[in-house]
């Protein structure tokens, strides 16, 4: 487990770039304290300067105003060279490199540590090998890289990260062209890595679901709103969660986990298992489901399944959900 050391923050940040001499800012009054043994996620709507941040905090553009501290010191105290030993980067660029193998291209990430020759020592090896044995892809090594799928060419990647040693890992959408069951599984060693590593774990997402069931920490950033850095429980419990659906016209569900029209909705009388009924007014509210002037109640049950619609002159039962859709529809 990490020691959850803050290893990178800021005060006071403001990001954006300068343009014929002029400060164009993009965000503004950004504070954030992101630590080692955690998984941070970053969120928020395209175009709000999340990649400008992590540029910022890699230092490839300066700060408009306030400063980035890494371990204390300022981060143009640091030369590209340390900052390369310091922070390891997984962008979403797919890399090109077919007839690489896999162990070479983890190798890699030793760059920054080898000599001016880029010949790779007895300790540059030991934490090659490291970093294939805890993303597991041992079994891969020898394959080269045209012959591996999306989410495993997505392991490869951060396990040249990995190989780079340094105490930051920063991943942009690791997830955004994988399947759902190597989304989860990506984001879930991503999460032992920050943990069993004692990484600092920072992954740029949308895929809210997923960031709930594994990220720390998150930071909620919106268009001139400051910095939301908070567990995500707190932000769902709190309602800020839904700082990241400014419209109004979607709100995030708490109970169920889910984001969903914000419509108010007129249900009839449920009762049954918090679970089932649920997923029924999940199915008559993405229906539009209409019912008769009569109707009382409907009864759920669960073992075994039943739906009864009961009125005042006669009660229908249902043994499925597409049942009950097909007669109501």
């Amino acid at each position: 487990m990490g020691d959850r050391k803050i290893i990178l923050k800021s005060n006071g940040l403001n990001l954006g770039y300068k343009k014929q001499g002029e400060s164009i800012i993009i965000a503004e009054d950004i504070d954030f304290e992101l630590k080692k043994g955690a998984l941070t996620c970053l969120l928020g709507p395209n175009g709000v300067g999340k990649s400008t941040l992590i540029k910022t905090i890699m230092g490839q553009l300066p700060a408009l105003q306030g400063s980035v501290i890494l371990d204390d010191s300022p981060l143009g105290d640091y030369s590209l060279k340390e900052l390369s030993k310091r922070i390891a980067v997984v962008l979403t660029d797919k890399v090109s490199l077919g007839n690489v193998t896999v162990y070479q291209l983890v190798s890699l990430g030793r760059i920054p540590h080898t000599t001016w020759l880029g010949s790779m020592s007895s300790m540059d090896h030991t934490k090659v090998e490291k970093a294939i044995e805890v993303t597991h892809i041992s079994y891969l090594k020898d394959k080269v890289l045209s012959e591996l799928s999306d989410g495993q060419l997505q392991k490869v990647m951060i396990a040249r990260a990995l190989a780079q040693d340094g105490e930051i890992l920063i991943l942009d959408e690791p997830t955004a062209h994988l399947d759902l069951i190597n989304r989860f599984e990506i984001m879930h060693l991503l999460r032992k890595i920050a943990k069993e590593e004692n990484k600092a774990v920072l992954v740029v997402t949308h895929d809210l679901e997923i960031a709930i069931d594994t990220a720390d920490e998150f930071w909620l950033m919106q268009c001139g709103l400051p910095l939301e850095c908070a567990a995500p429980e707190d932000l769902i419990v709190s309602g800020k969660i839904n700082l990241l659906l400014p419209s109004g016209t979607l709100k995030f569900n708490p109970i169920t986990g889910k984001i969903q029209d914000s419509t108010p909705y007129d249900y009839p009388i449920i009762q049954g298992d918090v679970k089932l009924t649920n997923w029924l007014k999940l199915i008559i509210r993405k229906n539009s489901l209409v019912f008769d002037e009569d109707l009382q109640v409907i009864s759920i049950l669960e073992n075994p399944f039943l739906i009864k619609v009961k009125g005042e002159k006669k009660e229908q039962n249902y043994n499925s959900f597409k049942a009950f859709l097909e007669d109501l529809s």
